[in-house]
């Protein structure tokens, strides 16, 4: 071809994609008046962004978003404790003190039992259980109409894995060792431990590394072993036990009070949402990376890392289990959401069990 050719080819070429930009802006405009509109966001996290794992998610979800918007949608990063204490985001967001939150789903476990499923269930679905069962489940609508009913839109915005199963001072290789024992876990872990006749410790997360220092309580769970890493436990000295039977997975959510999210344009709802299982994805990925390098170090430090013994699994399983189903009986929704989940997992059970290789 000529090089007036050329010339003359990309001169239509050039028109025509002008004309589709039009086009495309003009369907835009209509299908969404205020899809353009700038928008500046506040959200209190419930993680250190300075963290691995779920802080990091902070940060990824916020340079997303700004990407994903062309600079339209920009967050500012409230840090835990900015306006409220991170366990009344949720409180506050309905109050509207506080925009919008990213917070741990277990959280909302005071306010309704359901979210046990999506955060602090003993010998629950691991990670990628959980977030098959909420994105191609049934999993999605028991956390969004969970959220609806306390008077907020909410987005399953991250996914933690299997925390670490804790720091403790002395053995613990029986049922009768935890017999009196000051222990931190929360919900219905600690209600099975009681059960085991250990005392469940209420202890506030910056609290614990100094209770267990001093000898104020005897043992207790912090979070992964990424988390614990970074927040130094590694410096106590004593053993680290696995796995976390307390809480194979979480869930972290993005929420705002429902008619703040539903004043926000039908393209911004949409850039969040996909940003937000974008921040899944990549929160999914990350962990295993994590928890194999804290391992490391913690081996490097001289860390004993033990396993459960079978029979304290066993009975770990036997009392959480009885727990979970007189929670079950106690509230329908929670039932219905927890057969749910059980069926799901169930279903895909023999898929991976006939594709793992041997």
């Amino acid at each position: 071809m000529s090089g007036r050719g050329v010339a003359a080819l990309s001169s239509v070429l050039r028109g025509a994609l002008a004309a589709l930009a039009m086009l495309t802006c003009a369907a835009t405009a209509h299908a969404d008046p205020v899809g353009g509109a700038a928008r500046a966001l506040q959200m209190q996290t419930a993680f250190n962004p300075a963290l691995p794992g779920a802080g990091e998610g902070v940060r990824v979800l916020v340079r997303n978003l700004k990407e994903m918007s062309g600079g339209l949608i920009a967050v500012k990063i409230l840090e835990p404790g900015r306006i409220v204490p991170t366990p009344d985001m949720l409180d506050a967001v309905v109050a509207g003190d506080l925009e919008s939150a990213f917070t741990w789903s277990g959280y909302a476990v005071a306010k309704a039992p359901v979210f046990h499923l999506f955060a602090t269930l003993p010998f629950g679905p691991g990670p990628e259980d959980l977030v098959s069962w909420v994105q191609e489940g049934e999993g999605g609508r028991i956390h969004r109409e969970a959220y609806a009913k306390l008077g907020v839109a909410a987005v399953p915005c991250g996914v933690q894995g299997m925390e670490g199963g804790g720091w403790f001072r002395g053995a613990i290789e029986s049922v009768a060792d935890l017999k009196d024992r000051k222990l931190r876990f929360t919900g219905l872990a600690a209600e099975s431990l009681a059960r085991l006749g250990a005392q469940p410790a209420d202890v506030k997360p910056g609290e614990f590394f100094f209770k267990l220092q001093q000898g104020a309580i005897d043992g207790g769970e912090m979070s992964t072993p990424a988390m614990d890493v970074a927040l130094g436990f590694e410096k106590l000295g004593l053993p680290y036990r696995m796995p976390g039977w307390h809480q194979p997975s979480a869930l972290i959510d993005f929420f705002m009070r429902r008619d703040r999210w539903e004043a926000l344009s039908a393209a911004q709802r949409r850039q969040i949402e996909t940003a937000c299982r974008a921040n899944v994805a990549w929160t999914l990925a990350r962990s295993p990376v994590l928890q194999a390098h804290a391992l490391e170090r913690l081996a490097g430090a001289g860390i004993a890392i033990k396993t459960w013994s079978p029979a304290l699994l066993e009975a770990f399983r036997r009392e959480s289990g009885v727990v979970i189903r007189e929670l079950a009986q106690r509230d329908p929704d929670f039932a219905h959401g927890l057969a749910s989940q059980r069926a799901f997992v169930e279903r895909n059970a023999a898929w991976r069990s006939i594709q793992r290789l041997p």
